[in-house]
């Protein structure tokens, strides 16, 4: 049922160019992602990742297939759900001009936030950042860079919460703080993540599901335990590495899509 779904996607498919040169970035993908739960999207470089949760944004069109968002069809109702989600990515930058506090007093009026002020001054607490809210965007470090893309995604209290390398750049202990962090949100917010990371360990922890993809599509997927426990591993790495590698259980199962 689409209301048991944060998000439902049937036969997505993305290509550029024009026939007989089309090329592929996404090629017929299947999912779903239960309301409260958090899915991992993981692949290497050009497995599909960041082009699917651009349509997932609707900020790409599909060349085929249809996403729902929140019980809305993001190609016609995308208006009524935006308000409701948000998307974290350390590789989307601030405007460099503009200080911290000035691009989250933007971002808070965007999304209509009641109190702007104080909710600002709340994430720049939690997320250890009071003392860079007058400093321009541009003069952050990487570090820095991800602690605000989180707080800008965080700043409307989303229902669904799509994060690209959410603990890029990180020090260890600050990054162990900010997947507490999502923990908690998810909780008592009755929130719904789908993240993108290459940080294994982190979608152990965080995953209630994992889509692996390869050339564009969805080659395996399952709970963290169900992956270790099909191919044999000990830590999702290992299993990132046959699956990229097309070795061991990823070629018995999926053969020459891997």
């Amino acid at each position: 049922m689409i209301e048991n779904h944060a998000i439902l996607v049937r036969g997505l498919s993305k290509s550029y160019g024009a026939p007989p040169n089309l090329v592929p970035a996404v090629a017929g993908i299947d999912f779903s992602v239960a309301r409260g739960s958090t899915t991992a999207l993981l692949g290497g470089n050009g497995a599909g990742k960041t082009t699917t949760i651009a349509m997932l944004l609707g900020l790409l069109k599909p060349s085929a297939g249809s996403v729902t968002v929140l019980g809305a069809d993001m190609e016609r109702q995308r208006h009524l759900v935006l308000p409701r989600m948000n998307f974290s990515s350390p590789y989307v930058d601030l405007p460099h001009r503009l200080t911290v506090g000035q691009n989250l007093r933007i971002f808070a009026q965007l999304y209509d936030v009641a109190e702007p002020a104080r909710r600002i001054a709340d994430l720049a607490e939690a997320l250890d950042f009071s003392h860079l809210l007058q400093r321009p965007a541009g003069a952050l470090s990487a570090g820095q860079k991800t602690r605000v893309a989180l707080a800008k995604a965080l700043i409307n209290k989303p229902e669904l919460l799509l994060l690209d390398e959410p603990t890029a750049s990180l020090d260890p202990d600050t990054a162990d703080w900010v997947r507490g962090l999502l923990e908690r949100y998810r909780a008592e917010r009755g929130a719904t993540l789908l993240l993108a990371s290459h940080n294994m360990a982190e979608v152990e922890r965080l995953a209630d599901q994992v889509l692996m993809m390869k050339q564009g599509r969805i080659v395996d997927r399952g709970t963290p335990a169900e992956l270790l426990a099909r191919y044999g591993r000990d830590d999702l790495e290992q299993v990132f590495l046959d699956i990229a590698r097309g070795q061991g259980k990823a070629a018995e199962i999926h053969g020459t899509l891997v």
